[in-house]
């Protein structure tokens, strides 16, 4: 299902929600695949993460909040760790960094991917080793490619020919030789699993595969040098739940690698496979544990290498969300509910399309649950809104909550942690929320919340 030109309210969703929402036996019952690791519901129905109620939370820290267990992104890093075990797993930064992120990524001996030049400072500042870290981008200012060189990043995947001879004068002018990575575009596409070698390579990342341009960039490279090539990048979507696309993917990077080691006489050594892992933010989504995910991958590697007679290169992939995104969940105070009859209930909150854009621009779907009691009231069909000036300021499309649901209750919403903080923005003139992380009963603000003073000190007028 695509977007509505004007907005997720105006999708084609039914009276009664999707097909696969389906009416809970209990309604205060979290579903647990969408939950941090350590949460759950006290006996008086409020909902507890890391040893805090959400009650305490909210007084302590106000709402909206995005509430973080610490715990469990640490134990997803692990899962990664141990499931990818001999490869490089690289955390994505662009779900969701912060100085904070980076000092447990350090602390659980990750590695890190950024796209941007204040991703790349908020790594070195919070002491990020630089080998450890991998540059992406489409359009990487000299400013960008410069600190990386002057840094010592430890790869950066180039993305065009223009980059490739940016990034050579720069490092010709300081005498070193940066190592690269080529993003190739495979032309897989992987969120409507249509594996069609041209259709997807109309897109700004990276070099064609079909086209010819990914090899012309091998070539260039192994000609000078100024870089040095690592090997072949590809990202093939997001929300992925089955290694298929994956199969193909791989299957046409090292048909490429196999003919630079042919006609080029060069046997690459690593290979990076990406990342978009998929994770469960509704009954729908059944996502794959990071051990399967890895066992498949391997497989697909090894035998596209046997059969095309390459030396196995050392395999990266680049989990975000699924780490990130299931660690979190925003915290919601409820102002206003609205009865539309023989249709659903409003239920308006005091965040929305600032603190989660992800409804409105990708017609994305949540879930949510009455966080901070019991009800003993029937489900009724909810739709969690925000508070913004447009009709489109939808959280949760559709969703059963008690019938009983009012002004001051919490309201939580899982599996928020991937984009939502990243993609925030200040609409309306609207503060964004704090970032709070929870562990052992300890919470601490790890970004502290906007004010409208911060707003106006960016307003020179």
């Amino acid at each position: 299902m695509r977007a509505h030109e004007a907005g997720a309210l105006h999708g084609d969703f039914g009276h009664q929600g999707p097909s696969w929402l389906r009416t809970p036996a209990d309604v205060n019952e979290l579903m647990t695949p969408l939950w941090p690791r350590t949460a759950t519901k006290d006996d008086a129905g409020v909902l507890r993460v890391g040893g805090r109620d959400v009650t305490s939370l909210a007084e302590e820290f106000g709402t909206p909040a995005y509430v973080l267990d610490e715990e469990d992104f640490r134990a997803r890093c692990r899962d990664f760790k141990q499931g990818f075990a001999g490869a490089d797993v690289y955390y994505a930064g662009k779900a969701f960094l912060c100085r904070a992120i980076v000092r447990i990524l350090v602390e659980e001996e990750m590695n890190l991917d950024v796209c941007s030049g204040g991703e790349l400072r908020t790594a070195l500042a919070a002491g990020m080793d630089p080998a450890r870290i991998a540059l992406h981008g489409n359009n990487k200012s000299v400013r960008e490619l410069t600190r990386a060189v002057e840094n010592g990043v430890g790869r950066i995947v180039v993305d065009s020919f223009d980059e490739i001879e940016r990034l050579s004068a720069i490092a010709r002018e300081r005498g070193v030789r940066p190592r690269v990575m080529i993003r190739v575009t495979v032309g897989v596409e992987a969120h409507t699993h249509e594996f069609i070698a041209t259709a997807h390579e109309d897109q700004k990342f990276g070099f064609s595969l079909a086209g010819g341009k990914a090899f012309e960039a091998a070539r260039l490279i192994l000609e000078q040098d100024t870089l040095e090539l690592r090997g072949l990048h590809s990202h093939i979507g997001s929300q992925i739940f089955d290694t298929s696309g994956f199969e193909v993917s791989a299957r046409r990077i090292l048909t490429l690698q196999e003919r630079i080691r042919t006609e080029l006489g060069a046997e690459l050594p690593e290979l990076d496979l990406g990342g978009g892992f998929g994770i469960a933010y509704t009954s729908q989504d059944t996502p794959s544990p990071a051990a399967d995910l890895a066992e498949r991958m391997f497989k697909i590697v090894a035998d596209e290498c046997r059969g095309l007679e390459l030396a196995q290169p050392h395999l990266s992939v680049e989990p975000g969300r699924a780490i990130v995104g299931p660690s979190t969940f925003t915290l919601y105070e409820v102002g206003t509910v609205k009865p539309l009859d023989g249709l659903r209930t409003y239920v308006s909150v005091d965040g929305g399309m600032s603190d989660n854009i992800r409804t409105a621009l990708y017609d994305a779907s949540y879930s949510a649950t009455l966080a901070s009691r019991a009800s003993q009231a029937e489900p009724i069909l909810a739709r969690v809104v925000g508070k913004h000036c447009e009709a489109g300021d939808v959280v949760v499309k559709d969703e059963f909550l008690p019938a009983d649901v009012r002004p001051g209750d919490l309201i939580a919403v899982p599996g928020t942690g991937a984009y939502c903080r990243s993609m925030a923005s200040n609409y309306n003139h609207v503060p964004r929320p704090p970032v709070v992380a929870v562990r052992d009963g300890q919470a601490r603000v790890i970004v502290r919340r906007e004010t409208e003073d911060d707003l106006l000190a960016l307003d020179v007028g």
